[in-house]
């Protein structure tokens, strides 16, 4: 358990708050490119401030909006409904692979990493966004727990890994005919390994089988807010934990395919049965009960509700309240990437404080050059575990038709 005071310093995002003001130093995701087609000047809700994109002579820019009422923190007025401050400041917008992202720090913006997302071919990448009532830590943080999926992702019924294109874990792992949900399933307790990196934090799940065989599950976080996993052997999703304010977010996920072309069409349909434009809202909420069917808990999935990941990763973190309070938590022995991470954030925090902003992670010129990261499953001899996972990646990497060398 930690202090209110430090829990406070975390979570809160205000442009004067600790935690704001270094989420500030970094790019921010804050539009779907396919948010545009709502019309120009488009509202965005980012880091407790009213914004709205607009058209600029380099592109596009966020300028700050007049807010008359007290509207929701993810509302979205149309085009003809916005008014702009004239004199408020204004934050440089890039578009990257499908989402505008913003600077809203002072000074001159990082480099963007070179990362498989970002330099994969526009048509092996696919972006979308969804929308939970909660802090932006909490929803990091079931992202880096690789325990968790054992039991809130589990699935009863294995369905034919074939037929879940866009779906996450809905494949085999490696060449064998293991479904991933029946590897989650049987094997819940992983030995979890954590190192730092350059770029944040690489998180490894061995669950060890019989036959002396381990899964292997590579994920990372990505700082200051991003994760990057593994959805299939072919495809990985970075995905970054994006705050409205200090009690809502958004995810923003980019899907990077190796092989294929990314079906775009179908991917957004498959989201779309999900959520609720213009704000990306989920039908399953907490005002329905996230759509709970007990019959579904007690022969398909733990949660009984539904198959989509997302919504019970969205049900876990909405649970805890607006603001996770951490002065009653108790974390355990599969906690080490959030407390590594807390870690992590504390120092960014104080480094910030101290103006030593060359010490900040995925901040400096450096940043540019970090490629990947790996991000994959495997199932290998457990002796060699450590070289097979590398190897898989190699050559998933070796057969991509755009430049995945690392």
């Amino acid at each position: 358990m930690i202090s209110q005071q430090l829990n406070d310093q975390i979570t809160r995002i205000g442009a004067d708050d600790d935690a704001g003001m270094l989420l500030r130093q970094y790019w921010q995701p804050a539009a779907l490119c396919d948010d545009i087609s709502f019309g120009l000047p488009l509202a965005v809700n980012l880091l407790g401030e009213h914004l709205a994109l607009v058209e600029s002579l380099k592109g596009y820019k966020l300028v700050k909006r007049i807010v008359t009422g007290n509207p929701n923190a993810a509302h979205m007025p149309a085009a003809e409904e916005i008014t702009l401050d004239e004199d408020g400041r204004s934050y440089p917008a890039v578009i990257m692979k499908g989402i505008v992202f913003a600077y809203l720090g002072q000074g001159e913006p990082p480099k963007f990493p070179n990362f498989d997302c970002f330099r994969a071919p526009d048509t092996h990448v696919f972006a979308f966004k969804g929308l939970w009532r909660c802090n932006w830590l909490q929803a990091l943080e079931v992202g880096i727990d690789p325990a968790h999926a054992s039991f809130l992702h589990r699935f009863l019924e294995d369905e034919d890994p074939s037929k879940g294109y866009g779906k996450q874990f809905r494949d085999t792992a490696d060449d064998t005919d293991i479904p991933m949900t029946k590897i989650l399933r049987d094997y819940p307790r992983p030995e979890i390994l954590v190192d730092e990196t350059n770029y944040g934090l690489k998180i490894t799940a061995l669950r060890h089988m019989e036959n002396e065989l381990t899964h292997v599950r590579v994920t990372n976080q990505i700082f200051p807010q991003a994760i990057c996993i593994p959805m299939s052997r072919e495809m990985t999703i970075t995905q970054w934990h994006v705050p409205i304010d200090n009690n809502n977010c958004y995810w923003y996920s980019i899907f990077t395919s190796f092989d294929q072309p990314v079906d775009k069409k179908l991917m957004r349909e498959q989201r779309l049965k999900e959520h609720m434009l213009p704000d990306y809202a989920p039908i399953k909420n907490a005002g329905n009960n996230y759509h709970y069917d007990p019959d579904e808990q007690a022969h398909k999935t733990y949660t009984g509700m539904g198959l989509d990941i997302n919504v019970h990763d969205q049900w876990a973190v909405e649970g805890m309240g607006p603001i996770q309070d951490r002065t009653q938590e108790h974390l355990g022995r599969s906690d080490v990437a959030i407390i590594r991470y807390r870690r992590i954030l504390r120092k960014a925090i104080a480094d910030l404080q101290d103006r030593r902003t060359d010490s900040l992670l995925m901040k400096d010129l450096a940043a540019a050059l970090i490629k990947g990261p790996l991000s994959n499953d495997a199932i290998t001899k457990t002796s060699e575990w450590q070289q097979a996972s590398h190897a898989a990646d190699l050559v998933r990497r070796k057969l991509c038709p755009w430049d995945a060398s690392i």
